[in-house]
């Protein structure tokens, strides 16, 4: 590889990226060089030329001029402007592109999925012992046709600030959810919502639903979807009260990111009661989150649920804050 101000390089010529020529060198490990700064490459293995009309060419890469030669084994010598290369690849990263590129084409259950761990703790000790705990958990696997989303939240906090340990929270919030693109702005929906709460004496609320959504917004920065549908709503409580109801939802999420390192995501869904007229349910989910690392984050979270109903002797609203450190992971 020569360069614009006369040095050489000599390795493994890994990719060219669309910006920079990537080298693999003996001496100084992995160079990687903006391709303008680049004014000439002979290569002595062969190497995967893209062209921006579409063409891919094999073989050994010479320059001359503005032009590159291509000597491959079947067609002989093929010239191209340099302006006209989109990607350079070795044959290895093009064999593990080609493999990357069908996967996404098509994928397996177990292949996308991208998530999020949050975990918090705190603890004191001296003339009062506290613990609190909190947990999150939230996996999504999206492809141009669906989208699969599975939650987790949980909260559990203790003290003996009075003698006696006693449980001041515990709370557990999980879903499932699927969408299915149906146009380019609408798909329909399905989910289940499951939820545990001891101090609105809650064993369990299970609510499925489905219905249909847009896509209002979706940029590279910004989305946001809008929904409509119909929710069942089983609930059961320890006073032995067992309530079922036939409910409206109506929803939206919004995700937006400020910069590379910081974003918000926020999720409001409004349950009107049509078998008890007057009175509804809310659900509302924030989380801000700035990247410490790729696979590592800091988040400050919110879960909002608010019962217009709530057995006697409870308050309607319960939040839930939760604030720690977010893992990234993805497959």
């Amino acid at each position: 590889m020569t360069l614009k101000n006369g040095d050489r390089l000599s390795g493994n010529i890994l990719k060219y990226d669309g910006k920079n020529l990537i080298l693999n060198s003996d001496l100084a490990g992995e160079v990687v060089i903006p391709w303008e700064n680049v004014t000439g490459v002979t290569s002595t293995q062969p190497l995967n030329v893209t062209l921006k009309d579409g063409q891919r060419v094999v073989g050994t890469v010479t320059t001359d001029g503005t032009k590159l030669q291509i000597a491959t084994k079947e067609t002989g010598s093929v010239t191209a402007a340099r302006e006209s290369v989109q990607y350079i690849r070795s044959l290895p990263d093009q064999v593990a592109y080609d493999a990357e590129i069908e996967r996404y084409r098509s994928p397996r259950l177990i292949d996308l999925w991208t998530g999020t761990f949050d975990l918090g703790f705190a603890e004191a000790h001296g003339n009062a012992n506290t613990e609190t705990f909190t947990l999150g958990a939230n996996a999504v696997r999206a492809t141009s046709r669906d989208k699969i989303t599975v939650y987790y939240t949980q909260i559990y906090s203790s003290s003996n600030a009075t003698g006696t340990s006693l449980t001041t929270a515990n709370a557990k919030r999980g879903g499932l959810g699927y969408e299915l693109n149906v146009h380019p702005k609408m798909f329909v929906f399905g989910s289940v919502d499951l939820e545990n709460d001891q101090f609105q004496s809650l064993d369990l609320r299970f609510v499925p639903a489905g219905g249909v959504g847009y896509h209002a917004l979706k940029t590279d920065k910004t989305m946001l979807d809008l929904s409509l549908g119909m929710a069942a709503n089983e609930e059961f409580f320890s006073t032995g009260l067992h309530r079922t109801s036939a409910e409206v939802l109506v929803g939206e999420e919004l995700a937006h990111k400020f910069t590379k390192t910081t974003s918000l995501h926020e999720k409001l869904v409004f349950y009107p009661n049509v078998s008890s007229v007057g009175n509804y349910r809310m659900n509302f989910d924030i989380s801000a989150v700035a990247a410490i690392k790729k696979w590592m984050s800091f988040q400050v979270s919110a879960s909002d649920r608010y019962l217009s109903d709530p057995v006697v002797g409870r308050k309607a609203n319960d939040i839930l804050f939760t604030t720690g450190l977010r893992f990234t992971f993805a497959k």
